[in-house]
């Protein structure tokens, strides 16, 4: 096949995903996307609204290797009688991660072809990097794929397993989600149909679309504009997402939030006009005798800073400070979907942080459920004081074998680590080490952080209250850390804090996530770690 006959051949950059055009390209850019191929006729029966194309991967030359496409790729390749090759020769691709090229019109059932390239073949687990890389790729390389078939109007992706399904699945939903309700539909991006090609491991490819999906819901939850998800609505929407999978939500409101005496939670939530809730969530996978895995999860569907108020400049981020429950649904969910056989419960204090005549003052003291009094010294750092009591409560309620709390916190850990990895505190190298081995297989890496006296010194500064809030120091996420731990008497505990990772993306985002937009991270990450402890 000469290379007139290549209808459209645009070369895919792994950091931008932009396409270049070529001579005969068909489509043309458009600020960031391009024009979508649209159906004509009103019976919408035309063949060009039923558009399938495939992704392959290609490997890069090593040493006396060259380069060698994907076992999907090859098999695509014999169906086309080597076409896929020649255009590889003619083309000059060579395999690099992320690069590729989109053909068209060389195979009658598939509209599109995209071939993107994979990196060194064998590629496996760095240390250095603390990561898989040869799954890492995978989810590059589908992600690449998948995007630029979207771009080109296909329905149908049919993405090449690589080796690694699970993970083609997972790189591919993310790359082609959007959260796109709040545009005119005719200018939305339509999100094609995914499906397995090359490989017969379906279930592996099942459960990386759970995943996936998992985390796409945690997107769509922190992503949504505060006016449309406030706590009644995000309330609504984990009653939605979770009770067809089988679990249990209990949706309990103020009246219910002051007979039980959570007063720090009521702390942050009395400046706002928005009505309270705290979510009680159940997944039972086994025994109901077995102690369950508590989950708490950050659930301020907007954080303005109350009456310590956040600069305008960038405050819509901090609809994003619901990014914790919000992972903490969407990683239920998952497990739910899995039926993994373990008891997960999960307690969501939602909210909102706002100033008003009613909103708490800095340096108003709060006494919590256990009688420390805690110092309310910069309500913006509202994490501590809203979990505060909900964290007490809920050890008492569910006796968990474990707890894990989630959410953006305070911003020393974006200072520190950027969007490179979740912050990780706990009191269990254990646990530790199972989050380390989570994030390197999900490429959603966690780093642990210190947990020492000498942070647990400053919190409580003068003999006039027992716990300040913020504490003393610069180091304000290891402060915090330092705060909840305090409340934490005899359970194994772990804190993930997500100001880096959980909010916008906006530097080094991967190509299967959208700059700008909220990440849903670690959603992947803690479902891996809850497989692994169901399934030791």
């Amino acid at each position: 096949m000469s290379r007139s006959q290549v209808i459209s051949c645009l070369r895919l950059s792994r950091s931008t995903l932009g396409l270049f055009r070529c001579q005969k390209a068909l489509f043309f850019a458009r600020g960031p996307g391009f024009q979508q191929v649209r159906c004509k006729s009103e019976d919408g029966g035309c063949n060009t609204c039923n558009l399938q194309g495939v992704v392959v991967g290609l490997y890069a030359k090593d040493g006396d290797k060259g380069l060698k496409l994907s076992p999907g790729g090859e098999k695509f390749d014999d169906r086309v009688s080597g076409k896929i090759t020649e255009l590889i020769k003619e083309s000059g691709l060579n395999g690099e991660l992320g690069v590729g090229r989109l053909y068209q019109n060389i195979d009658k059932e598939y509209w599109a072809v995209a071939v993107v390239g994979l990196g060194k073949e064998g590629a496996g687990y760095n240390a250095e990097e603390v990561i898989d890389e040869g799954m890492e790729n995978v989810r590059v390389c589908a992600a690449v794929g998948a995007r630029a078939l979207q771009m080109q109007g296909c329905t149908t992706c049919h993405v090449d397993g690589m080796e690694y399904p699970e993970q083609a699945a997972e790189g591919a939903a993310m790359a082609v989600w959007r959260y796109n309700v709040n545009k005119r539909k005719k200018n939305r991006v339509a999100i094609p149909k995914l499906e397995l090609y090359g490989s017969t491991d379906q279930d592996a490819w099942t459960r990386g679309l759970f995943k996936a999906e998992s985390q796409n819901l945690a997107r769509r939850l922190a992503d949504t504009p505060a006016n449309q998800m406030t706590p009644s609505i995000f309330a609504q929407a984990t009653v939605d997402a979770l009770c067809p999978c089988g679990v249990s939500v209990e949706v309990r409101s103020m009246d219910w939030i002051e007979t039980q005496n959570l007063n720090s939670f009521l702390m942050v939530a009395k400046g706002s006009c928005e009505p309270p809730i705290i979510l009680e969530v159940s997944y039972c996978g086994t025994s109901p005798e077995e102690r369950p895995i508590l989950m708490l999860g950050k659930g301020l569907t907007f954080n303005s800073g109350g009456l310590c108020l956040h600069p305008k400049k960038g405050m819509d981020e901090y609809r994003g400070a619901v990014s914790g429950a919000a992972v903490c649904v969407a990683a239920i969910r998952a497990a739910a979907a899995l039926s993994l056989p373990i008891n997960v419960s999960a307690v969501l204090p939602l909210c909102e942080n706002m100033p008003s005549g009613m909103a708490t003052k800095p340096g108003d003291v709060v006494t919590l459920l256990n009688g420390k009094t805690m110092r309310i010294k910069d309500i913006s750092l509202a994490g501590t004081v809203l979990l505060a009591d909900p964290l007490l409560y809920a050890q008492s309620t569910f006796k968990p074998k474990l707890v894990v709390e989630v959410g953006s916190m305070a911003s020393g850990i974006r200072k520190g680590l950027g969007a490179s990895a979740t912050g990780l505190w706990t009191n269990n190298s254990f646990l530790w080490k199972n989050f380390q081995k989570a994030g390197a297989l999900t490429g959603d890496r966690l780093w642990r952080m210190p947990l020492w006296k000498y942070f647990r010194n400053l919190v409580a500064p003068t003999k006039a209250y027992d716990i300040c809030s913020t504490g003393q120091g610069h180091a304000s996420s290891c402060l915090a850390a330092a705060i909840l731990f305090e409340l934490v008497p005899c359970s194994d505990w772990v804190h993930l804090d997500t100001h880096g990772t959980g909010m916008l993306a906006q530097h080094g985002v991967p190509p299967y996530l959208l700059k700008d937009c909220m990440t849903g991270r670690p959603t992947r990450s803690i479902i891996q770690f809850l497989y692994q402890m169901a399934c030791k």
